[in-house]
Formats: structure tokens, sequence, C-alpha cells
């Protein structure tokens, strides 16, 4: 069994490095995170050109074809650049959640778009600090309108329309349902909010009356973000791999150029075993993030189980290596000046964007539980 990529997708891989590496430095990034702009406009219009936001879109929609494989490939670059656009939001979710529960008049409305760039999407489920649920949620949808708030909604001022969860007054798991509203349209407000990232702007997004329209079966809303969550979580381990190695590589750099005591740091024992723990736990998530991609491509049973377990181990993987790598750099490394926290406010933030890793842990225990007793 081959676990490893096809030449095309390392040569899609090497492409996306390339482009990147000249159109989307950490110049670029800062440039984002110090300003108003809601994403770097030029490094999305060159991914558009380059296809990759059309990457797993059919080809009657406009799109390239492709398939989860070579969005994992694009993920992990994206990550390694620490790239300040909106992918995650507009390719893993809402572009996914169009594909798996859109009709087929919402699909020919809204994926031609997206593929081209002319859209970009977002998914808003959030009203506050805890995790959603039936209870709690209070945005609600009725007679085609959308009346609440979202808060935060990841891109939020990028987007030009959002997948909503919504309550539409059933009981249970069955009183939630996803709602596309234009963003753009009457009767929706934003705001950015302050975030750990504001390379990847957040926003509060106010509902009052805006139009909206079903995305699948009213009362589904519940079991099609479990479902979203799962196969958006392989890319993203992707992303979080692209990022740990980065931040990794950063590290062993800058001890093998610095000098303490008349010496190089990285000759220090301490030292190396900061960069061998990085690599360990990179590897790790790795393999993981490995099974899951064959689970979404094959569209294995196993894909919950997969996803939960590439998504804490890639979680963990770039969190240790986004704090060792400014531990690495010693007072500099803590600096504004330093390029080091893009690596760190990218690992907080994308450890919550679906859901934190407390969650995704009680998603796994469950699920094997489940299997085991099946």
């Amino acid at each position: 069994m081959n676990f490893d990529f096809s030449d095309d997708q390392k040569m899609l891989k090497e492409q996306v490095r390339k482009f990147l590496a000249d159109k989307s430095p950490y110049k670029t990034t800062r440039r984002v995170l110090e300003s108003d702009e809601a994403y770097a406009a030029e490094v999305w219009k060159g991914l558009v050109e380059l296809g990759v936001t059309a990457a797993t879109i059919p080809e009657e929609y406009g799109g390239a074809g492709m398939g989860p494989l070579e969005l994992c490939v694009v993920a992990e670059e994206l990550g390694r650049a620490c790239a300040a656009v909106p992918f995650a939001s507009s390719v893993y979710l809402a572009t996914e959640a169009l594909k798996q529960f859109g009709s087929e008049a919402q699909k020919k409305a809204w994926l031609p778009k997206l593929a081209s760039g002319e859209a970009i999407g977002t998914i808003a489920t959030s009203e506050g600090p805890q995790t959603p649920t039936p209870r709690n949620l209070r945005t609600s949808f009725g007679g085609g309108k959308v009346t609440g708030q979202k808060l935060p909604v990841a891109d939020g001022t990028a987007a030009t329309f959002a997948i909503v969860l919504v309550n539409t007054g059933g009981s249970g798991d069955r009183a939630l349902s996803m709602v596309i509203v234009d963003l753009t349209g009457a009767g929706v407000t934003r705001e950015v909010v302050p975030t750990v990232d504001p390379a990847r702007k957040h926003a509060r997004i106010a509902f009052s009356g805006a139009a909206g329209e079903l995305l699948g079966a009213e009362g589904a809303g519940w079991s099609q973000l479990e479902r979203l969550y799962d196969v958006a979580a392989v890319p993203m381990a992707f992303e979080q791999i692209g990022g740990a190695e980065a931040a990794m590589w950063m590290a062993r750099d800058y001890a093998l150029q610095r000098q303490a005591f008349g010496r190089q740091i990285g000759s220090y024992q301490a030292i190396k075993h900061k960069i061998a723990d990085m690599y360990v736990k990179l590897e790790l998530a790795r393999s993981n993030a490995y099974y899951g991609a064959m689970m979404l491509s094959d569209g294995g049973a196993d894909l919950p189980i997969a996803a939960a377990a590439a998504r804490i181990a890639a979680t963990e993987a770039y969190d240790f290596a986004a704090k060792e790598n400014i531990q690495t750099h010693g007072g500099i490394g803590f600096t504004w000046e330093a390029d080091t926290q893009f690596h760190y406010r990218r690992s907080r933030l994308l450890s919550l964007a679906i859901g934190g890793p407390l969650a995704w842990k009680d998603k796994l225990v469950t699920r094997l539980e489940r299997k085991n007793a099946a």
C-alpha cells in the first residue's frame, strides 16, 4: 500500500510553495496583521489564477475536478507560509458545505463563483465563547429571514457569503439548520473583532431580517456540521503540519547562526532536545494526517476517527513547535520585529478554528468507544 503522494501532487505542492515563497513572504503577513486589510488580495488573486481555490470543485461547476489529496498538499504549503488569505474558510468549509449539502441550483449559483474567485465563503456557527449547541444557539431563521448575530466569524470581513448555523425551532439536534446568506445584501452588518491573529481577520456579523436560503434539509444542521468538520479537519491538519515544520526549521536555522559563549547555540544539548522534540511531534502528526487523507480520499468508514486523531496530533505539534521556536530565539523571539510571532498566532487560531483540542479529544474517545462496542 502506497501512503505517499503522487508525482503530480508533489509537483502541485512545489508549484504552490514557489508561488508563496515569492508572493507571500512573512513581510506580507506582517502587512496584513498591522493594517486594516481583510486579507492579502494579491496573494489570493494568484492562488485563484493557479486554480487551487477550484481544486476540489467538479468540472461541471467551473472547477479543476481534483480530489482531497491535492487540497491537502496545497494546505500544507499555505500553513508553511502563514499566508494571510481566507483559504480555510472559503475552501475547506464553505465550498465543501455546498458540495455536500447544496441543491443543484445552489451549486450552480455559488460553486462557479468560488472557483473563479468572484465569491469568498465562510461558515458562521459561534455566538460567543461557548461551543454552539442546540440549547444555546439563538440565531433564528423563519420566513426566509435570519435574525441574530455570529461572533467571531473567521474571514468575516472578506467573505461575500456565509453558511450560517441557525435555530429553526425543532427539538434537540433537530433544532438546527444551515442557511446560505449573501453578506453583501440588506440586513447584514459586520465589524472586525480583535483576535490573536489579525492576519486572518474575524468579525461580528449581525443579521436583522437578512435573506437566507436553507442548505440541505431543515433540522439537519447539527449532523451536517459534524460531517463538515470531519472533512475540514484533514486539510486543516496539513496546514498545521506545514506551519509546525516551518517553525521547526526557523528554530534550527537560528540555532545554527546564533553564537553564545563562543559557540553556536545549536551545539548545546538543551537546544538540540528542543528541536528533536519538535521533529518527533511533527512526524507523529504527519502520520495521522496521512491516514486521515487516505480515509478522506477513499471514503473510508474510519474517517471520523482518523480526522479526530489528525486534528489532535497536528494541533499539538504546531502549538509545541511555535512555542519552542520562540524559546529557541530567546529574548528576541518575543519582540514585535521577530517573525516567530506569526506561527504562534496562527497555531493558536487554528487550534480553535473548528472546535478546540478538548472537544476533538472527546470526539476521538467517544468514537473509539462506539467502534469497540460495535
